[in-house]
């Protein structure tokens, strides 16, 4: 069993490797804004460490979640949210999760932040917070050049046509690493979250 969960992890992760350049494009125009009554949460990739290999980023529910996007390396996308409190996702060998407590129009940050897997990149999200002490801060000459450097991209039908296609194998994942995160500490946790006061 531990052996066909292997398998179809690799298919997952490695059906997803290349395909960012069909799935997501480059916005025109002005960067977004939070939509009237909604936050909006930044995806930022500015590493092109494990460039090869996508990451995709959800937004969980009780039942079906929210597809966001694929994070490749310097891209960033926007999702608009309702207030209150998420369990934001990130897949790709591994899945990862944060915390979020979002108030409507504020606009957030969270790094797509890429370390080495077993055989290919994981990804964590990292909140970025107000604080000017923080370790990933919004006042640092750090934030200003991974939005310099980050192109904002969409989803497109066909990144829509993969998630649908892949939703069983994302939900179970979901499901395994999900049982790590409620095993993890109230320190771990608090570190992965983003807290209200760090919108802008």
């Amino acid at each position: 069993m531990q052996g066909l969960r292997w398998c179809a992890a690799m298919v997952f992760v490695l059906g997803l490797a290349g395909c960012q350049s069909s799935m997501m494009v480059k916005t025109d125009g002005a960067a977004p804004m939070p939509e009237q009554g909604k936050a909006m949460v930044v995806f930022l990739r500015p590493s092109s460490f494990g460039g090869a290999i996508q990451s995709s980023v959800y937004d969980t529910r009780e039942g079906d979640d929210a597809f966001i996007g694929i994070v490749s390396t310097h891209t960033k996308t926007a999702y608009q949210a309702d207030p209150g409190e998420h369990l934001f996702m990130v897949i790709a060998e591994n899945a990862d999760f944060m915390i979020a407590h979002l108030e409507a129009g504020k606009t957030y940050y969270a790094l797509v932040s890429p370390r080495m897997g077993v055989w290919k990149a994981r990804f964590s999200l990292l909140p970025i917070h107000g604080d000017a002490g923080a370790k990933y801060s919004l006042r640092s000459g750090d934030f200003t050049s991974w939005m310099e450097s980050s192109a904002w991209v969409r989803l497109t039908p066909e990144a829509e046509r993969w998630y649908r296609e892949n939703a069983a194998g994302i939900r179970e994942k979901k499901r395994d690493y999900l049982r790590k995160w409620n095993a993890a500490d109230p320190q771990q946790r608090e570190e992965l979250t983003l807290k209200a006061e760090d919108g802008v």
